[in-house]
């Protein structure tokens, strides 16, 4: 089985402002600057006979490429429950007529459909470990955190495997927005 999402890139240039918002956070492990990516639909395991239908798919997605902003930082869950600090995408309306396609490609594939709400995010670190005072400071110093345009072209159906030292993140097919 292999286990499959597939996501936006982030430039490098981007990427290295992303790594220099990581840490201040005890007990935070932060996601490797080479793994920040904007998750456009998480699959999940994935047999290898279906993964053929996958590419095919996703391959007659017709869309055009756009610019993206990344603004603001956040969380997810509350309180003392926060597990997941992440960077914020503005709002794109070219970005949700992407990831929609992406959802009825991988639904027409033979997969679920995402019930989940898509927000629009980098994930940098996962913070269960984190004392509370120091995650809201993270996210009071942080907020006003905005990259420069990332143009997008693309998008790539991705593998990840488990290691060692976090997840490696393994391209498995790129698709070119017109």
């Amino acid at each position: 089985m292999h286990r499959l999402f597939v996501a936006i890139e982030i430039p490098q240039a981007v990427r290295h402002m992303l790594a220099l918002l990581q840490g201040g956070v005890p007990g935070a492990r932060w996601v490797s600057q080479d793994n920040l990516h904007l998750t456009l639909r998480f699959i999940g395991d994935v047999s290898p006979p279906a993964i053929s239908d996958l590419v095919a798919g996703l391959g007659q997605i017709s869309a055009p490429g756009f610019t993206l902003q990344l603004e603001g930082v956040g969380s997810f869950g509350n309180g003392r429950t926060k597990s997941v600090l992440w960077a914020g995408v503005q709002r794109s309306d070219a970005l949700k007529f992407l990831r929609d396609k992406v959802d009825r490609a991988v639904v027409a594939s033979g997969f679920a459909p995402d019930g989940r709400k898509f927000t629009p995010h980098i994930t940098l670190a996962y913070a269960k470990q984190a004392p509370t005072n120091r995650l809201t400071g993270w996210l009071g110093d942080h907020a006003l955190f905005r990259s420069q345009a990332i143009d997008v072209a693309g998008f790539a159906l991705m593998e990840s495997r488990r290691g060692g030292e976090g997840s490696v993140y393994t391209e498995l097919a790129r698709f070119d927005l017109a």
